[in-house]
């Protein structure tokens, strides 16, 4: 791995991309996001901070355990610029995202106990799927497509807004 002296306190775009091991599209694309961001040189180049490294680790860490990128923007946002961000700074933003993490492997935990139940399934019903439906708390009130929407819905009042489109919590 190329290392950089200590004496450049600003990166280019490739070395960024070198150390971090992000693409370089994939930096201009968190740039575009407002995840991590340059300055121009006369030359319209990029120049990041050296900070910009962690930035880009906690990042790629984040979208790994499937934080959406727009909660990690939010996330950064409250981090220091003018100083590199301290292991007391990630660990304050990782804390807001524990129960939400737990949550997700908790949901993981039953798709993987019930995989092969639900494979038999077919899903053309979801009265009755442990998966999508849990102790067919719907039941009585929706079947089909229709509660996909429904929970969508319920999770965009609750403050966790998904893409309709995207959500589909059948097996």
């Amino acid at each position: 791995m190329p290392q950089i002296p200590e004496k450049i306190h600003e990166l280019t775009v490739g070395q960024l991309a070198a150390r971090s091991g992000a693409a370089v599209s994939a930096l201009h694309f968190y740039e575009s996001k407002g995840l991590i961001s340059s300055r121009r040189t006369t030359g319209n180049q990029r120049r990041y901070s050296r900070d910009a490294l962690r930035r880009v680790a906690f990042v790629r860490a984040a979208q790994r355990v499937g934080i959406p990128l727009a909660t990690i923007r939010d996330a950064l946002s409250e981090l220091p610029e003018e100083r590199t961000p301290t292991r007391e700074d990630w660990a304050r933003l990782s804390e807001a995202w524990r129960s939400e993490l737990d949550e997700r492997i908790k949901q993981l935990n039953r798709l993987r106990d019930h995989l092969t139940d639900c494979i038999g399934c077919g899903c053309l019903s979801l009265d009755t799927c442990v998966l999508s439906n849990p102790d067919d708390v719907f039941g009585d009130r929706l079947t089909g497509s229709r509660l996909l929407v429904e929970q969508s819905r319920e999770r965009q009042r609750g403050g966790h807004r998904e893409r309709e489109d995207a959500v589909d919590e059948r097996c």
